[in-house]
């Protein structure tokens, strides 16, 4: 796919996207993005696209609840992945899952009610590429269809790194001290350009764009699309040190996913959270 950097595609197909909602600041991710689905999703048995939706946690998921849900993804091997999920879901069957391009998914135009496009816009480095991506949801929503478009924001690069500054028992701890990885942040900052390609300088994302909730905004009215509302799916508590012994515990899980719908939509702090999900319509 054009304009992807080659180690992400690869990294798919080595099957990184396995159990990710399942650990850490997944699992805030993934319970966050569940309520929000349901707050604004029409009822079943509706036809929903996952687009980018790796191996399918949110569409079977979602099939379960008695969507029509159609998988959609470039990796091979999440397609492949996909069908394992079967076993959690007896008597669930996903409609469909197909390996392709997010800006050419093979169905016809006005098809679904509702798109989850929650992947491909930041792995899509070029802002013409990634209106093509937006503007395909548009050809195959119904009048007023529901598009839901996931974003990282540039916090996602700085605050961890800020967070493990010289702490021993962290990998990264120096990675600040090296002026490379400065610049790369810097520009991230000034125009969402994560500019890394095959992870030659620091480890984590490749070459990616991140977007503001403004930026994202305003690249789904090119879609053209009508943002009803953007969310900051783990406002801060995903910055907690101690996150995988917190979430392990009930009680301290429950306060932290009460302190992400507080920070939710608070616009001015919102790019704290380093994964934003935007709802918008189909004009």
């Amino acid at each position: 796919m054009k304009t992807i950097d080659n180690t992400v595609l690869a990294g798919y197909n080595a099957g990184i996207e396995r159990n990710r909602l399942r650990e850490g600041i997944g699992i805030i991710e993934f319970e966050r993005t569940k309520e929000l689905l349901l707050k604004y999703l029409p009822p079943p048995p509706a036809v929903l696209y996952d687009i980018g939706g790796g191996y399918g946690e949110y569409a079977w998921w979602l099939t379960s609840l008695g969507y029509e849900v159609h998988l959609f993804d470039l990796s091979e091997t999440n397609i492949t992945m996909s069908h394992e999920l079967a076993e959690e879901y007896p008597g669930v069957t996903l409609h469909s899952a197909q390996v392709c391009d997010a800006r050419s998914i093979p169905r016809p135009n006005e098809s679904a009610d509702a798109i989850l496009l929650m992947g491909p816009l930041y792995s899509i480095t070029e802002y013409e590429e990634r209106i093509l991506a937006i503007r395909e949801s548009h050809r195959l929503l119904k009048p007023n269809g529901l598009l839901f478009t996931g974003a990282l924001t540039p916090a996602s690069v700085l605050i961890p790194r800020i967070l493990c500054y010289h702490l021993p028992e962290s990998k990264k701890s120096t990675e600040l001290d090296d002026p490379a990885v400065m610049a790369m942040i810097h520009r991230a900052l000034q125009d969402g350009c994560y500019v890394n390609p095959e992870r030659r300088i620091a480890r984590g994302l490749g070459s990616s764009h991140l977007h503001t909730a403004k930026a994202l905004r305003e690249e789904l009215e090119e879609g053209p699309f009508e943002t009803l509302s953007i969310h900051g799916v783990m406002g801060g508590a995903w910055l907690a040190p101690n996150l995988p012994e917190l979430l392990a515990s009930n009680d301290a899980r429950k306060v932290l996913m009460e302190t992400v719908r507080m920070l939710d939509t608070q616009e001015e702090i919102i790019g704290l959270s380093g994964h934003i999900l935007a709802v918008s319509r189909k004009r």
